[in-house]
């Protein structure tokens, strides 16, 4: 989740929903060929090639991530919020994003994308699956609409090499629909939720970085984190919306490992309880 790059800029997004630059002035050719004058001429912005299987995949995380956070109140979403909040420049390829997005919902998550009724454009989440333990876990569906921002906050942290600037935190979450001085439907406040609550209850730390202007944060693990997931659970639960193996990542990867090592080995230099002297 916190591999993706930012949207693309807007050039060429005019482009982009007309079908190319065909009916602007300076892409016609005349009888004496533009091209032959000797003069500079300006050029229209050339429609984009084919998007990349890697540009499309990072959109279709998104739009999943998106769509897991609005079903937790069990809400219709309205594909305007989708258009608005997450697909941006990519309209053209709407469909496709959606057709990805369905399937891996209801084969990773285990939950089906229902549009209400014919030509709504408004959708729902319906569970396929009794969920299991793990598997609630990794869809971060704990019985609080907030886990699951909680778990891609987590993500995000240990992406980032276990510490990310709370500035980074923010402008990943925008495009999700979460903001920093908005009230959210579902989380309510979300810089409080995230900087004081989710502190309060030791699953962040929140630090100032020191020699900062403007002056910024830092979020990492608290300890609760620690004792209640693992970085393998959290960078599992990356790699399913993303649509790729943990492997995929090496650096994490063994981190993870060696966390999961470390965990299952004999604890060291406690004492063993000496057994009562018999009778």
């Amino acid at each position: 989740m916190s591999l993706k790059p930012k949207s693309r800029g807007r050039a060429g997004a005019q482009a982009e929903r007309g079908g190319g630059g065909e009916e602007a002035p300076s892409t016609s050719r005349g009888p004496g060929g533009a091209a032959s004058q000797g003069g500079r001429r300006a050029e229209a912005p050339s429609a984009p090639g084919p998007r990349s299987q890697k540009q499309l995949e990072l959109k279709v995380a998104e739009l999943v991530q998106f769509l897991l956070i609005k079903d937790q109140r069990k809400i219709p979403i309205r594909r305007t919020d989708i258009l608005r909040h997450v697909v941006g420049d990519y309209k053209d390829v709407l469909p496709e994003l959606l057709r990805r997005a369905a399937e891996r919902l209801e084969y990773v998550f285990g939950y089906r994308l229902v549009e209400l009724e014919p030509r709504s454009n408004t959708y729902i989440l319906v569970n396929t699956l009794e969920p299991v333990e793990e598997d609630a876990e990794m869809r971060g569906d704990q019985g609080t609409p907030t886990t699951g921002l909680l778990m891609i906050v987590l993500g995000l942290i240990f992406m980032k090499g276990n510490s990310i600037k709370e500035t980074e935190v923010w402008d990943f979450l925008r495009r999700l629909g979460v903001h920093p001085t908005k009230k959210h439907l579902i989380f309510g406040d979300p810089k409080k939720l995230i900087t004081e609550d989710f502190v309060r209850q030791r699953y962040l730390e929140y630090r100032r970085i020191p020699h900062t202007d403007p002056v910024d944060y830092e979020l990492q693990w608290g300890p609760r984190t620690n004792l209640e997931t693992s970085k393998m659970k959290v960078l599992k639960f990356v790699a399913k919306v993303h649509n790729q193996d943990p492997k995929d990542w090496p650096a994490q990867y063994c981190e993870a490992l060696a966390e999961e090592e470390a965990r299952a080995r004999p604890q060291t230099g406690v004492a063993a309880p000496t057994p009562a002297p018999s009778s």
